[in-house]
C-alpha cells in the first residue's frame, strides 16, 4: 500500500523521502522490522522506540515515523521519514487504514468500566450468537475469531493488533464485535480513531492508580470517559455514583439501566431505559442464579444461570445492547437463561445434591466477592479449593488465606502454577493468612486429587468453589506448561465415581 494511503487521516510533517513509497506492513516492535514495511517509535514508561532507529535502518525499513525533528538527522536520506505529534494516536489511524478499516463493517460494541467488563462481553457474545448471529470478541481471556482462539498481552490490544484481529473478523464473516475497552487502553489510543456503534459504562471504583497506570482516580475516570465521546449510543448504569461524571462531556446519544429502589430513578434528567425488578436467588438442580422482572424498553420475567446480585447488572447490559440491536425480545431471554462464562462464577452441573463452581479469583478482593456471592444462597459448607501462584507476592498469599479461613467452612490447599517454587512452601505462605481467622484446612498437592476429595465427601447443599485457575487450561511448573482443564479433571472424577473406582462418602 502506499504511503500516502496508510496517511490519508494522520496529521503529519514529511521530514525527507516520498509519499509514494510502498510499505507492506506496519511495525512498532524493532524486532520484527523487515525490508519495505514502516518503524513507528513509539515513546513508552519503558523504552523510547527512537533508539531503535538504527535497527530499523539496518534492517531495510522504507519509512520511519519520528515525534522528534532532531532524530531525522541518523536517517539515510533514501527511507522516508515522518513526523507526528503522536506515535501512538499516529499509529492508531494508519493501522485502521493498513486494514482498510474493518471497524467500520462490524457492529462494534465496545464495554468499560472496573468489574464485569469479561463477563458482560461474553454474555452479549452469547446471546447474539443465540439469536444467529457470528460475533467476535476482545478481551481479558484474548481473543476469539469464530472458532479461533487468540491470546493477547493486554485486555484492550495495541492498536494494529487490533485493527488486524477486526480484519480477520470481517474475513470470517462476523457481523459484530464485542470487546472490553480498557481505561490504559483509551489513555494509549489503543482505540483512537474507533467510533463504536455502542459504548457501554459497567461501573468505576479505585484501581489501576500507580506508577505506569494511572496518576489519580480523577484521571482514571476522565479515562473511561474518552469513550463516551468515541461512541454513536452510550449505555450506563445509572446506578453507580460516577456515572453521571463519566457522560459528562458526551457526543453520543444515552441510555440508562438500573436495578429499582422506591424512588424514581432518572438519568441526566430522563427515565432509565431498563430496570430490574423483584429480584429472586435461583438454587435448584445444583444450579445457582438470578431471576428478576425488567421494564421499560422491554417488559418480562428474566432469568440467567449466573449467580449473584452482580449478574442482574450484567444482564441489563446484555438486554439493552441486544435490544437497542434489534434483537427480538424472546431471543435474548432465551440466550440470557442458558449463558455461561467460562470461569468467571461458572458452573458445573455434577450433581442436584451439591453445587461445584469454578472462578479465576486470585487474590482477596476477588475472592471476598465471589463467595460473598455465594454465601448469599446460605451454602450447607463452603468449600474452596486453591494455591498460590509462585514467584509472585507473598502478601497475595496471605490475603487469600486470611478471607477463605474467614469466609470458608473448609479450605483444601493444592497446586495453582508454582512456577519456579515449590507447592508446600507457596502453601505454607497461605496458612499464615488461614492462622489468622483460624480458619480449617487440609492439604492435597495434587489439584485433580483435591477436587475428588471435595467431591466424594460433598453432602447435601454443599457449595465447592475452585479458585485461582478460571479460564486457565494448564498449570506452569518450573518453567513448562502442562494441560490441566478443572472441567476436564471433574468428569474424569466423576467418571471415576461411576465407574465404581472412587465411592461418594455421603
Amino acid at each position: 500500500m502506499k504511503l500516502s494511503k496508510i496517511c490519508e487521516k494522520i496529521k503529519y510533517e514529511c521530514l525527507q523521502g516520498s509519499m509514494d513509497a510502498e510499505v507492506r506492513d506496519i511495525i512498532y516492535d524493532s524486532r520484527k522490522i523487515a525490508k519495505e514495511t514502516m518503524f513507528v517509535c513509539m515513546v513508552g514508561a519503558v523504552t523510547d522506540g527512537h533508539k531503535y532507529i538504527p535497527d530499523a535502518v539496518e534492517k531495510g525499513a522504507s519509512v520511519i515515523v519520528v515525534e522528534r525533528d532532531e532524530e531525522a538527522a541518523q536517517i539515510p536520506g533514501t527511507i522516508t521519514v515522518l513526523k507526528v505529534e503522536s506515535a501512538r494516536y499516529a499509529l492508531a489511524l494508519m493501522s485502521a487504514a493498513l486494514f482498510d478499516y474493518p471497524a467500520e463493517k462490524l457492529i462494534t460494541i465496545g464495554l468499560t468500566g472496573t468489574k464485569g467488563k469479561t463477563t458482560t462481553t461474553y454474555m452479549i457474545k452469547n446471546v447474539l450468537e443465540a439469536a444467529g448471529k457470528k460475533v467476535g470478541l476482545i478481551g481479558t481471556i484474548g481473543a476469539m475469531i469464530g472458532d479461533e482462539k487468540i491470546p493477547s498481552k493486554n485486555t484492550t490490544p495495541e492498536s494494529y493488533e487490533l485493527h488486524r484481529m477486526f480484519a480477520s473478523m470481517v474475513e470470517a464473516g462476523c457481523e459484530y464485535a464485542v470487546m472490553e475497552v480498557s481505561s490504559q487502553g483509551l489513555k494509549m489510543d489503543r482505540t483512537a480513531g474507533i467510533m463504536f456503534d455502542y459504548g457501554v459504562f459497567t461501573n468505576l471504583s479505585p484501581d489501576h492508580i500507580g506508577p505506569n497506570e494511572h496518576a489519580s482516580f480523577e484521571e482514571y475516570l476522565e479515562c473511561k470517559s474518552m469513550l463516551f465521546r468515541q461512541c454513536k449510543i452510550g449505555i450506563l448504569n445509572a446506578d453507580d455514583e460516577h456515572s453521571e461524571a463519566v457522560a459528562a462531556n458526551h457526543t453520543c446519544e444515552i441510555h440508562s439501566f438500573g436495578v429499582e429502589d422506591n424512588n424514581e430513578k432518572t438519568f441526566l434528567g430522563k427515565p432509565l431505559d431498563l430496570v430490574a425488578a423483584d429480584l429472586g436467588f435461583i438454587k435448584e438442580n445444583g444450579k445457582l442464579g438470578m431471576y428478576f422482572h425488567v421494564k421499560g424498553c422491554m417488559d418480562c420475567e428474566a432469568r440467567v444461570h449466573i449467580p449473584g446480585r452482580f449478574s442482574v447488572y450484567n444482564s441489563l447490559v446484555t438486554m439493552l445492547v441486544c435490544h437497542l440491536a434489534g434483537i427480538s425480545d424472546q431471543a435474548i431471554l432465551d440466550g440470557l437463561n442458558k449463558v455461561q462464562v467460562k470461569g468467571r462464577v461458572e458452573m458445573l452441573p455434577v450433581s442436584k445434591d451439591y453445587y461445584l463452581i469454578i472462578d479465576y479469583a486470585h487474590n482477596e478482593v476477588s475472592t471476598r466477592s465471589v463467595l460473598t456471592t455465594l454465601m448469599e444462597y446460605h451454602p450447607k459448607r463452603l468449600i474452596c479449593v486453591y494455591g498460590g501462584g509462585g514467584n509472585r507476592s507473598k502478601l497475595r498469599r496471605y490475603d487469600m488465606g486470611e478471607v477463605t479461613g474467614e469466609m470458608a467452612d473448609l479450605c483444601v490447599l493444592t497446586c495453582d502454577n508454582p512456577r519456579d517454587e515449590e507447592i508446600r512452601d507457596i502453601n505454607n505462605d497461605i496458612k499464615v493468612g488461614l492462622a489468622k481467622s483460624n480458619g480449617k484446612y487440609i492439604e492435597i498437592d495434587d489439584r485433580k486429587e483435591a477436587i475428588a476429595y471435595c467431591m466424594v465427601n460433598a453432602q447435601p447443599g454443599d457449595m465447592i468453589v475452585l479458585l485461582g485457575k478460571g479460564h486457565e487450561d494448564y498449570q506452569e511448573i518450573r518453567g513448562v506448561k502442562y494441560h490441566f482443564d478443572e472441567r476436564e479433571a471433574v468428569a474424569e472424577i466423576l467418571e471415576e465415581i461411576k465407574e465404581g473406582k472412587r465411592v461418594r462418602m455421603v
